[in-house]
């Protein structure tokens, strides 16, 4: 009976292939050529995740060359089936001009036990092998995973969310429309606060706003070099660039305002405005800025910091091009450019872009 299924295969005869299966199935259901054939059906039916699961037992159970062979043909159409489904829905999903820009897509943290059951599935979805999605999966803080234009970055990000891992996308346009206000000090603090700041044009204005507009916070640390003459291996000098300080920055953001407010350490005039420190200018900077944050602290306790930049940071640096296209809004001295501050900028707008009205 096995050649009458086979002969009817040759002719694409499925409705008597599945006749003769169906009573082949009873008889003998552990018969490789049986299990081969109705993974067969299974393929031609559509039923993709059927088929392969039945071919890859066989590979794994049968010692059937033939069978080994033909089952090994059958995942490889399979995939070819896939790829070609794929390369379609990337393709309508970047039809649209919007869908064409520049994005990010990232992976937000697993546990280690959820990172176990997550990595065959993005294995899968992004076409890697099981121990380097294991390693991709962050478990600490978010990761920058792939850039790209934001329709293809959309439809994977949509598969890695049905499939339960945590992510999200969206386009560096996004971004580059939020405005950032540069905070010289708080002149009022009562139900709503008033910041003395500046725009982006460098205008010195004043923004009053109620403390629940504060969606999120952020803190972040930027690294300041120097260039430092040292002494190698062989005692000959050598200029190197080091880190000799940091930079703490923290922004305030309003998004129903669609706007941020950044505050750092060197650039907040603690003699200026609401006393938040009392002889603020006999103290030292770190001394009036842990004060400040301790203030703003109290007056926004409903609203989440965002404190993991550092890790992110290491993720994205790397991508040079992509941050030449983020304006950083960040006005430090510097000898030569830096990726830390359009990656403080993006950190900070993908807060504000997806997390901050949450």
């Amino acid at each position: 009976m096995i050649e009458q299924v086979a002969i009817a295969f040759e002719r694409k005869d499925y409705h008597t292939a599945a006749k003769l299966l169906k009573q082949l199935l009873k008889e003998s259901p552990d018969n490789p050529w049986v299990q081969f054939y109705l993974g067969r059906l299974h393929e031609v039916s559509q039923k993709h995740q059927d088929a392969e699961k039945i071919y890859r037992h066989l590979l794994r159970n049968t010692t059937n060359t033939k069978i080994v062979t033909q089952a090994r043909q059958g995942l490889q159409r399979l995939q070819e089936i896939e790829q070609e489904e794929k390369q379609r829905a990337i393709a309508k999903a970047t039809a649209e001009p919007s869908n064409t820009e520049l994005g990010v897509l990232v992976l937000e943290p697993l546990s280690n036990e959820l990172k176990t059951i997550a990595a065959p599935k993005f294995a899968q979805i992004m076409q890697l092998d099981p121990y380097t999605a294991r390693l991709v999966l962050p478990s600490r803080g978010w990761r920058l995973y792939r850039t790209g234009q934001v329709g293809e970055l959309k439809f994977y990000g949509t598969q890695l969310q049905k499939a339960e891992i945590p992510c999200f996308w969206t386009s560096i346009t996004a971004i580059q429309q939020i405005q950032v206000f540069q905070v010289q000090y708080f002149s009022e603090s009562d139900l709503k606060a008033t910041v003395v700041c500046r725009n982006e044009a460098n205008q010195l204005g004043s923004l009053t706003f109620e403390w629940s507009e504060v969606k999120a916070r952020v803190l972040g640390l930027l690294p300041i070099f120097e260039e430092v003459v040292d002494v190698d291996a062989h005692h000959k000098l050598e200029r190197k660039t080091q880190t000799q300080d940091y930079v703490q920055f923290y922004d305030l953001h309003l998004p129903g305002r669609r706007c941020i407010l950044r505050l750092y350490d060197n650039g907040y005039e603690f003699q200026q405005g609401v006393e938040i420190t009392p002889q603020a200018s006999q103290n030292t900077i770190r001394i009036n800025w842990n004060h400040l944050l301790g203030w703003i602290d109290q007056k926004l306790p409903q609203a989440k910091i965002w404190s993991d930049f550092a890790c992110f940071a290491q993720t994205v640096l790397d991508q040079t091009e992509m941050l030449s296209q983020i304006k950083s809004h960040i006005h430090l001295f510097r000898r030569e450019e830096t990726n830390w501050d359009s990656a403080f900028q993006l950190y900070s707008g993908l807060v504000f872009v997806n997390h901050a009205s949450n």
